[in-house]
């Protein structure tokens, strides 16, 4: 049996928010030093995660938007890596609710959130796992991911406490959380803060990152 920490938000009630650098375009990189520049705006981080991939110099690899503007756009080339292990797609916040949808639906939407982050692969989709998950696959990680109920207003962040499959990671969406769409963040840099549950994950420099404002 594999461990996880589920925190679930709902986008009428809590404050969920994307997070890359500050109104200067320095990248906060670190869940501490957000915590500290929301602290003097006087505001708290009550939680928050890696939330996307990025370059060795912390720019998305994806689509990411925040308030700040747009730093990246959606990303539908192929290529190596979890990423483009396609259908990837595009975690987004706007008009109190969520939604992940597949990179190329994304593009033929008329979807324009106020937040959006891309990555891949898609977990879910419709209800269904990933076709490339491989059940009997070997490549186990800590992992972290985000998945949206039907009606886009509960939202699921999931980090492993140990090393999972990809299958593993998904099944738990679709079968456990009932999501019908789900979305992989990350593996190699996969951290949690919550202080609530006394987590203050360090580590390498993170890129996008997403959180929970009160």
């Amino acid at each position: 049996m594999h461990s996880y920490i589920v925190c679930k938000y709902n986008t009428r009630k809590d404050d969920i928010r994307f997070f890359h650098s500050d109104a200067e375009d320095r990248p906060y990189l670190q869940f501490d030093v957000l915590a500290r520049e929301l602290s003097e705006q006087g505001l708290t981080l009550s939680f928050a995660m890696n939330g996307g991939m990025y370059h060795d110099d912390r720019s998305p690899v994806g689509f990411y938007r925040d308030p700040l503007g747009d730093r990246a756009q959606v990303n539908t080339n192929d290529g190596p890596g979890n990423f483009h292990l396609k259908p990837n797609g595009v975690f987004w916040l706007m008009d109190d609710r969520a939604g992940i949808s597949e990179s190329q639906a994304y593009l033929a939407s008329d979807l324009d959130p106020v937040y959006a982050t891309q990555s891949g692969p898609m977990l879910v989709l419709n209800g269904q796992l990933h076709p490339g998950l491989n059940p009997e696959g070997t490549s186990r990680r800590r992992r972290n991911g985000v998945g949206v109920d039907a009606i886009g207003e509960e939202v699921y962040f999931v980090i492993s406490d140990d090393a999972v499959s990809f299958h593993d990671f998904a099944t738990l969406f679709r079968d456990a959380l009932e999501t019908p769409d789900a979305l992989y963040l990350d593996g190699q840099v996969s951290r949690l803060y919550a202080p609530a549950l006394r987590r203050n994950e360090a580590g390498a420099d993170l890129g996008p990152i997403v959180g929970v404002v009160d």
